[in-house]
Parts: C-alpha cells; structure tokens; sequence
C-alpha cells in the first residue's frame, strides 16, 4: 500500500509541475523552492536546483513582472505569447526531474506527459485571455489572473498533499479542455478575423484619402 502511495504522489507531482507550468511557470517554481527552503517538502533529486537562492530570486523577480503584465488587457496577450515558447518547455523538463533518478525511458516519458499538460493549460489560459479581451474594461484581466495564480498554488499543494484528489481534478480538467477549447479556439479565430478586417479597412481609407489628395494637384499641374 505504501508503495503505490509513493507512484500516485510521484505521478501526482510529474503532472502537477508540467499543469502548473503552463498557467504560470514563476508561481510553480517559487512555490515548490519556498516549500523546500522551509522543510515542508523533500524534492526529488531533479528538482532541488529550484530551491538554489539565485533560482529563487530569479523566479520571485519574473513573477511579481509577471503579476503586473497578467492584468493589463493586450499586454497579457503579448506575454503569453512570448511565454509560449518557454512554459512548455520548461514544464517539461520540471516534470522529468520531478521522477529524479529513474531510467531514461521513465524520465523521457515524464518530459513528454509535462509538456503536454503545459501545453493543454497554457493554451487554455492563452485562448481565454484573448477572449477575455474584447471587453475594454480591466476587471476581467484581474480577476482571471489571481483566479490563475490561485488555481497555481492550489493545484500544487494538493498534489503534494492530496495526489488522489488533484489527479481526479485534472482528469476532469482535461475534460472540460476537450469540450472548451475548440470553442475557445472559434472564438479566438472571430476575433482575430475581426481585428484583420478593421485594420484592413483602415488601410483601404489610408489609400483613398492619399489618392484623394493628389488628384488636386495633378489637375493644377494640368491648368499650368
């Protein structure tokens, strides 16, 4: 009984850390570094570098910038996308270390699950923050951010404490993505299509009034 205790609180924490990188990477590292600096968690041997004071500092530093551009409607977008290319990887190489010194297959297939379920919630995170801002008001911004890093810290402190629990939670996570995100994605496709055809129409004005202009000055050059 012991023994599958220790593979579900194992497995728990390899989908933890690659789930909660992908919402926000900052808040996952702090969190598991924090908790291992006050003696509350033992990492596995591939994640005690999270717990360096420079990896520390490093994390508290991006995620208070983190914090603030989260909650400015457009900025969020910009960020998210720029982090597209860095929580997914990174989520999956704290889900390899989180199984430490397991053969390479164990470790291999732990990278690839992580970075899938980075992927999964940045994705969903990404889609609904573009969703979120076709309103003009910023409440929604806030409101979405601390609702995220809530669900961070969490999400990770039952999967440290109650992996059964959180592993049923991300079941039924994955569940609502694959209902979701397609409508997520439609959405998304809208609003962009939308903005395309705004600027489009703006250019197409630009034109015209360029072309507007010069006609007076070619009917002056043809009187002289």
């Amino acid at each position: 009984m012991d023994q599958l205790e220790q593979v579900t609180a194992l497995i728990a924490l390899t989908m933890g850390v690659g789930w909660a990188s992908g919402i926000n990477l900052y808040a996952t590292i702090l969190m598991l570094g924090l908790m291992a600096n006050m003696g509350n968690l033992q990492l596995p041997a591939g994640l005690e570098i999270v717990a360096d004071p420079m990896v520390l500092m490093a994390a508290a530093f991006m995620y208070c910038v983190e914090f603030f551009a989260d909650k400015i409607p457009g900025v969020d977008t910009g960020w998210d996308t720029l982090h597209t290319f860095i929580r997914i990887p990174a989520g999956a190489a704290l889900a390899a270390g989180a199984v430490g010194d397991m053969n390479e297959a164990v470790i291999l297939a732990a990278a690839l699950v992580g970075g899938s379920l980075s992927a999964t919630s940045h994705a969903m995170k990404a889609g609904g923050r573009v969703m979120i801002n076709t309103s003009p008001e910023p409440v929604t911004n806030w409101t979405a951010s601390v609702v995220e890093d809530l669900a961070v810290f969490g999400g990770l402190w039952t999967a440290l404490n109650y992996p059964l629990a959180f592993l049923i939670g991300l079941v039924l996570f994955i569940a609502l993505v694959v209902w979701l995100l397609p409508k997520i994605w439609r959405g998304v496709k809208k609003v962009f299509a939308f903005l395309a055809g705004l600027f489009g129409a703006r250019d197409n004005d630009i034109q015209l009034d360029t072309g507007n202009n010069a006609l007076p000055n070619q009917s002056n050059r043809y009187k002289r």
